[in-house]
């Protein structure tokens, strides 16, 4: 890694105790417990201030306790570095959410926050919850106490802000015959999950600390602490880890022989060698609540509403081919021409390349990774579709083009606030390999809002109706989503068991 990033922890700054037995219990939180020994060796704890404020009741709303403003780190392009790393762990519940199980939730949590006080230094959690838990509540989903609460679209009434996702226009599905990927074609699965628990921190020993506890170990902080009465409620399904640092993919690529190692760039945070970071990227989190704000305002929900500051969290689980995103035909082969930096970066953002790149277009990426996230508006994908404004009047689409079809407000300002990161692991991989991951999370007002997001993201349409080929579109065919879910994660004030309390 460059000298300008402080140098890596090594393994023996990891705790390495009986976590592993503890979780043998709950064998789907023993997966994230690896992931944070196998990776958190190499990460490092950023310097951060403890917040002097009180968390948000919207739950996703972190920004004031990342407590260092938003760094150039000499690009001239404002980036928010989030906590570093994060755990993912779905549940399912083993029957009707009782207000005994509210009071569980809500003591684990407490009991959290007590011992790792709320911030990206020590933990961070949130809680949230899938349609099949909604359909457990007396009446069900069109019983009164669901329907009277639940917020609906403005545009149509008659549908709930919640809806279960569905396969994307590009995932391998039933749904989407004649859709295949070059390398990992797995059919994307939408989970029935009960809950969602996101617990987010910079020290890999915390997160781990918290899931052993939650899992069983009855020890947290190395205290004596009752672990959460979650047996007979609910079982854990699975668990997933993702990270963000600078720099933190290329130093696993090499640590691992990835074949494309060289070929990240060091100061990336992702995979793909480009941060997506960016301050002008995600909007504020009041924009994605129902209750939403001056910029949009796109459910019947109104301030002082259960779920007013509540929003839909959609989470994806995302297989990433990089030998195709570095147009390699093996993994000995020698990268090709589709996989040169100003190829790579028409993929990433918009046509023509946003940067010109290195005379070596791989090497360490071949060109930089802190780029603007530049708001070219709805229309701008359409007019590269046709040729226009591109090199050589090519027909092509960038991935952040497809994504400004609709992502924003009337006022540019974007309707979401993503939570997304890199993973390595093996999860749904065909032959059971370690192989790099998307982790995607993102919070916005409704499932419809996130469904139309990712029609614009594959845009299709366009593709078709302007002759461009699949191969100039974006990052579609270099992705497979084998599991999506949507959530929704209530106001603070709410999160444990929302609704049981006025059954």
């Amino acid at each position: 890694m460059a000298a300008d990033f402080p140098e890596h922890r090594t393994p023996e700054h990891m705790e390495h105790v009986t976590r592993r037995v503890v979780l043998k219990r709950a064998g789907a939180l023993a997966v994230a417990l690896g992931a944070l020994e196998a990776v958190g060796p190499f990460s490092y704890l950023p310097q951060r201030a403890i917040a002097a404020t009180a968390p948000s009741d919207i739950q996703f709303d972190i920004s004031a306790f990342l407590s260092v403003p938003p760094q150039t780190y000499g690009s001239g392009v404002q980036f928010q570095m989030p906590p570093v790393h994060t755990v993912f762990l779905t549940a399912t519940l083993q029957g009707t959410p009782t207000k005994a199980g509210q009071s569980a939730v809500s003591r684990a949590v407490e009991v959290l926050e007590k011992y790792y006080p709320w911030s990206a230094a020590q933990l961070v959690t949130f809680v949230a919850y899938g349609l099949p838990y909604f359909a457990r509540l007396p009446g069900g989903l069109t019983g009164s106490l669901v329907s009277s609460h639940m917020p609906r679209l403005a545009s149509d009434s008659s549908r709930y802000v919640l809806e279960e996702a569905k396969p994307g226009p590009t995932d391998v599905s039933p749904a989407n015959p004649g859709i295949s990927k070059l390398r990992y074609t797995v059919n994307v699965a939408i989970e029935q999950n009960d809950m969602l628990f996101m617990l987010r921190s910079d020290d890999p020993n915390i997160l781990a600390d918290a899931v052993a506890w939650l899992g069983g170990s009855d020890k947290l902080r190395g205290q004596a602490v009752a672990s959460p009465a979650f047996g007979g409620l609910l079982q854990f399904t699975s668990s997933r880890h993702m990270f963000i640092q600078m720099g933190l993919p290329k130093s696993l690529a090499q640590q691992n022989g990835l074949p494309f190692a060289n070929f990240i760039q060091h100061q990336s945070p992702m995979w793909m060698g480009f941060a997506d970071q960016q301050v002008n990227g995600s909007g504020p989190a009041a924009i994605c609540t129902f209750a939403g704000n001056s910029s949009a305002h796109l459910t019947t929900a109104k301030t002082g509403d259960y779920f007013d500051n509540g929003a839909v969290q959609h989470l994806s689980h995302v297989i990433l081919d990089m030998l195709q995103f570095f147009d390699m035909s093996s993994a000995t082969s020698p990268p090709g021409t589709d996989g040169v930096f100003t190829e790579r970066v028409q993929y990433m953002f918009h046509a023509p390349n946003i940067a010109p790149g290195s005379t070596d277009q791989y090497t360490d990426g071949g060109g930089p990774s802190l780029l603007p996230n530049d708001n070219r508006g709805t229309g701008y994908a359409a007019r590269t579709a046709q040729g226009i404004g591109t090199n050589n009047g090519e027909h092509r689409m960038g991935h952040l083009s497809c994504l400004q079809r609709t992502s924003r407000a009337a006022d540019g300002t974007p309707i979401h606030l993503r939570m997304d990161g890199p993973g390595l692991d093996s999860m749904d991989v065909p032959g059971g390999a370690t192989v790099p991951k998307l982790q995607f999370t993102v919070f916005v007002p409704s499932a419809d809002f996130f469904a139309t997001m990712r029609t614009s993201q594959a845009s299709l349409d366009l593709q078709q109706k302007y002759g461009v080929s699949p191969t100039d579109n974006g990052l579609e065919r270099f992705i497979t989503a084998t599991r999506r879910q949507n959530f929704l994660i209530p106001p603070r004030r709410h999160r444990a068991f929302p609704l049981v309390e006025l059954a």
